[in-house]
């Protein structure tokens, strides 16, 4: 075998002179040479990789700021969703209270509405925003269709409604209320037919609803009588008047001065009787009138 290989090294300063000499053998100097070709051919392959994970860092640190600031967005809309949860509820117990007089029947033409209890609260608050918000519009569309069925329900009933004598004639104190009361001509009691508010003579009386005259004249115990039809068998009568403004046959609108007050027939003093008949049976004019009554009046014993 022939002598291995060496490299000498040798450093000399500026003047010439020697100061070092190192020798390396050939097997040295090639793994020195095979160990940086192959650190360079590394760095060569995973360069890329490491530009592309910087650029992925510098991605993911834009997409956190950007999580942050959307969430600090998320977190008020999904407060604003369960007002808005708590409002459409609100929607659904006055539907409820606006359909209940109308019986079940009519209550089914309602929306599903909201509801589920704190479970299905806290589950929707951890749903994704698009699918809450999707059935948060499909709520708000079943509570639209009972709005409107509603409205279509209350155009058909309103010809009825705006024919009901719903209003005050005259404004005064409720001297006599309908029903048993004690007679004031006589020991024992009697039915009142109607109510009797206190006025001075000459009040106007105004008309609680429209209609037809269908008397206009003296009456046995009411003296001065006036009756307006409404229909639907629906009449009102007012009686102890002073004066008439109307005559049989002539067609009232809500609100006009039909007659005034007076203390004609028999009466204890002056007011007015206000009597509604429904198929010519008294009822209790309260349940029609549904304006405010005004500060309560304690009641006298005038007829």
């Amino acid at each position: 075998m022939g002598r291995a290989k060496q490299f000498n090294l040798l450093m000399v300063r500026d003047d010439g002179s020697r100061v070092l000499r190192l020798s390396v053998s050939g097997w040295a100097v090639a793994m020195a040479v095979g160990g940086l070709a192959v650190t360079v051919l590394g760095l060569a392959y995973i360069y890329p990789d490491y530009v592309s994970l910087r650029h992925q860092r510098a991605t993911f640190a834009a997409l956190s700021a950007r999580l942050q600031t959307q969430q600090g967005m998320l977190d008020p809309s999904q407060s604003r969703m369960r007002e808005i949860r708590t409002e459409i509820d609100s929607w659904r117990d006055l539907h409820a209270k606006i359909w209940e007089p109308f019986g079940p029947e009519a209550a089914s033409r309602r929306g599903t509405g909201v509801g589920g209890g704190a479970a299905a609260s806290t589950a929707d608050d951890r749903a994704p925003v698009k699918e809450e918000m999707d059935r948060l519009l499909g709520i708000v569309r079943d509570e639209g269709e009972s709005i409107r069925s509603l409205e279509r329900f209350l155009g058909r009933a309103s010809r009825v409604l705006a024919t009901l004598p719903s209003r005050w004639p005259v404004r005064g104190p409720v001297n006599s209320d309908f029903g048993e009361r004690r007679s004031p001509w006589a020991p024992n009691s009697e039915f009142h037919s109607g109510i009797d508010i206190g006025a001075a003579i000459g009040t106007p009386v105004k008309a609680p609803a429209p209609g037809v005259v269908v008397f206009a004249g003296q009456h046995p115990e009411y003296g001065v009588t006036l009756i307006i039809e409404h229909g639907n068998d629906t009449k009102s009568l007012y009686g102890h008047l002073s004066k008439l403004n109307v005559q049989v046959d002539q067609q009232i609108r809500r609100g006009e001065i039909v007659a005034y007050t007076g203390n004609t027939g028999r009466s204890s003093g002056p007011h007015l009787h206000y009597e509604i008949q429904v198929k010519g049976q008294p009822v209790n004019p309260h349940s029609y009138i549904w304006e405010d009554p005004g500060p309560a009046v304690a009641k006298s014993a005038s007829r």
